[in-house]
């Protein structure tokens, strides 16, 4: 367990693909899902264009030059009134920093950013049996209880 002064948290900006591929690793490592992380990682082009997209939130937490700690969200704008919300999408810890705030300190930073847009929550999923998630975001917000489907299209070319 390590102490919020010994790591620091920011977000990703264009320029920074080589930190967005080492926040897939610590995805790929945190969710043990190689296959959704690492087997066809994007090209640069597409990780710049998703950096410089102002709704695209990749926050790393970094101890050194080490990322031990990431989250990605996005902004999901509403139709119903001029608002939108931030999903908080992954939140992963490298396992030797777990129980040392750098899940909340990510959280925070992007409670933060949702303060300096019309975002109206910031709100996140976990999964049953996941207790140390549902316990953190139990602690830092307002449990709902809600069924999650998942659609998948037809992928394209095969309609």
């Amino acid at each position: 367990m390590s102490s919020e002064s010994s790591f620091q948290v920011a977000r990703l900006a264009p320029g920074q693909v080589a930190l967005a591929r080492a926040m897939n690793v610590l995805f790929s490592d945190a969710f043990e899902e190689p296959d959704q992380y690492a087997c066809a990682p994007p090209g640069d082009d597409y990780l710049e264009r998703l950096l410089a997209n102002p709704d695209a939130i990749a926050l790393i937490a970094q101890s050194g030059d080490q990322v031990i700690g990431a989250l990605t969200a996005y902004t999901l704008h509403k139709f119903e009134q001029a608002r939108s919300e931030i999903y908080i999408y992954d939140l992963a810890v490298a396992e030797d920093w777990r129980r040392g705030g750098v899940a909340t300190a990510l959280i925070n930073a992007t409670v933060q950013i949702a303060e300096g847009t019309d975002a109206s929550a910031v709100f996140v999923q976990a999964d049953y049996g996941d207790d140390p998630a549902v316990a953190l975001y139990t602690k830092l917000g307002t449990r709902e209880n809600v069924m999650h489907f998942d659609l998948y299209p037809t992928p394209k070319g095969e309609k």
